[in-house]
């Protein structure tokens, strides 16, 4: 099964384990102890990561450490930028329509 980088972030638990290898490695056992589930559900967890291509698992010495390969996140941000700016666009729609409402207001505010 191919998985993408939407897959990997779906689950809450995933997204937590991204946010504890965001700024340093941390070995595999480090990683597993913040979480109530069993050492082989966040492993399979990591699994996913990994195929998703936001997670290294490296080998060093006798420990396994835990990576994160954020560039992939990129496409999830494209991904949003399609709507962020067709929403943007309209709220300036809205607020040209607000504003030429309030100026309508105005002109006849004056006349009475």
């Amino acid at each position: 099964m191919r998985r993408d980088v939407f897959q990997a972030i779906a689950d809450p638990t995933r997204r937590e384990i991204l946010g504890m290898i965001a700024h340093k490695s941390l070995n595999i056992n480090s990683v597993t102890e913040n979480f109530d589930v069993s050492r082989a559900a966040i492993y399979k967890h990591m699994k996913i990561l990994a195929e998703c291509g936001l997670l290294e698992i490296k080998q060093q010495g006798r420990e396994r450490y835990c990576e994160g390969r954020f560039e992939k996140l990129n496409e999830v941000s494209d991904w949003i930028d399609q709507y962020r700016e067709l929403w943007e666009a309209r709220f300036d729609s809205l607020d040209i329509y607000l504003k030429e409402l309030q100026a309508k207001n105005k002109k006849h505010g004056r006349k009475k």
